[in-house]
């Protein structure tokens, strides 16, 4: 029997019980309510491998990488120019300098020495040399030939003390951290961590999400579409989806509608991964079977959230016959539903489990288009495709028919209008949240 609760973090409380105990809402809750009791759920995957920085990126940081050593490592050039000391710049008249013999560059510390008076030639990079703390740009100096190799001259005003140039440990110092535990490693992290002359990292092992589809009805991509089924696009959808966040997918295909196929689906899910990531069969009317058999397995809530499009939406812990559990995200089987929900809640879920740092939604504010009806009391994720206005700032316009089963609203789109639960109708020119799809994915 399905025990109603109105409170979304009930079933926080109830996985730490023994058997199954499912849940079901009594009342619409709030996306934020739904995202909260999702949070705190779950805990992230402690388990570790060691790569090298060429299959490093997408990965999840598993510790803090600890600078070795001073970046940079020494005093150097922040131009190609001249290095000079500070005690030789004039402020009230032009400073003039005798050229020393050679240049200094990068991977080449001059060896020579420069006095008072003197100035050095000296490319980007270039270590300073003993006694030398200022560059001035070459292009800000004059250089004049004489009889013993050459005057500079800068004019005064041109230049400060201490320009232009690098100080040791002035990006990062020693022992202490370059890159944080939980971080996404992007290339720029990849570069740093090469900088430091580390060739592998510690990462977290990739998170594996099982996808499947149910439903007599449904074809495969490249087979004949009988009369009365339709071609399943919410699998390819999700499983796209998990890809661009870095995760493994497993693809476990098509499944009945019958009970002992969607149970030994749902067994071997369990036992092969983390996640199990499923579209339809949790709103009211949906099999019976599919409740009953998801309340066997395990904990797992089933939310009415006030939101459109995905209202229906079921999640909890799945326990496997040999005592594995995995966590399940039941999303609605409409099209878009199943994709705004994946981006809403499954999303952020599966950054944390896969010990990833807190990563929301990136968000802007953008005026809108044109006049977007709403009433209050549910959160409405709108399709909208986002662009410079004439002004220069960012305007949204919504792409068209907005049903929950018009995945080209997606495909056309490339951000979410999100309006908030207690929002009325927008006229056009007002203030909207916008989740830009490459924030998202």
């Amino acid at each position: 029997m399905l025990r109603p609760v109105s409170d979304p973090l009930a079933i926080i409380r109830t996985m730490s019980q023994p058997g199954p105990s499912p849940l079901i809402s009594d009342a619409d809750l709030s996306v934020d309510a739904a995202r909260a009791a999702i949070a705190a759920a779950l805990r992230p995957l402690t388990d570790t491998e060691t790569v090298g920085l060429a299959d490093a990126p997408g990965r999840v940081l598993a510790a803090d990488v600890i600078s070795p050593i001073d970046v940079p490592a020494h005093d150097n050039s922040a131009m190609d120019g001249y290095a000079f000391a500070a005690a030789d710049l004039r402020a009230d008249a032009p400073t003039v300098l005798r050229v020393a013999a050679g240049t200094a560059f990068a991977g080449t510390p001059h060896a020579g020495v420069v006095g008072r008076g003197e100035c050095l030639r000296i490319m980007t990079g270039a270590v300073m040399p003993a006694g030398l703390d200022t560059v001035v740009p070459q292009e800000l100096a004059t250089l004049a030939a004489s009889a013993d190799g050459g005057l500079l001259t800068i004019a005064p005003g041109v230049l400060k003390p201490l320009e232009n140039r690098r100080l040791r440990g002035e990006d990062l110092a020693r022992g202490r951290p370059a890159v944080q535990a939980g971080r996404v490693l992007k290339p720029a992290d990849v570069g740093l961590i090469a900088s430091l002359g580390i060739p592998q990292v510690a990462v977290l092992r990739r998170l594996r999400v099982a996808v499947f589809s149910t439903g007599d009805e449904l074809r495969n991509a490249g087979e004949p579409l009988d009369p009365g089924c339709i071609y399943d696009s919410n699998r390819y959808t999700l499983l796209s989806a998990v890809r661009r966040l870095g995760m493994e997918p497993v693809d476990l295909g098509l499944v009945r509608d019958d009970p002992a196929a969607l149970q030994a689906t749902l067994e071997r899910a369990v036992a092969e991964a983390d996640v199990v990531l499923t579209s339809g069969g949790v709103s009211v009317g949906d099999a019976d079977y599919t409740r009953d058999l998801l309340a066997r397995m395990g904990q797992v809530a089933f939310w009415k959230v006030a939101m459109r499009p995905g209202r229906p939406f079921a999640f909890g812990a799945l326990q496997g016959p040999a005592g594995k559990t995995a966590w399940l995200f039941a999303l609605p089987g409409n099209p878009v539903a199943s994709l705004v929900t994946f981006y809403a809640f499954a999303r952020e879920g599966l950054l944390r489990l896969a010990g990833a740092q807190a990563t929301p939604p990136l968000t802007l504010q953008a005026r809108s288009a044109a006049a977007i009806r709403k009433r209050p009391g549910r959160t409405e994720f709108q399709r909208g495709v986002l662009r410079r206005a004439a002004d220069g700032g960012w305007e949204v316009a919504i792409t068209g028919a907005q049903g929950a089963g018009i995945l080209r609203s997606m495909s056309e789109a490339n951000a979410l209008v999100v309006l908030g639960q207690a929002q009325g109708s927008v006229a056009a020119g007002d203030w909207v949240e916008v989740w830009p799809f490459d924030g998202l994915v």
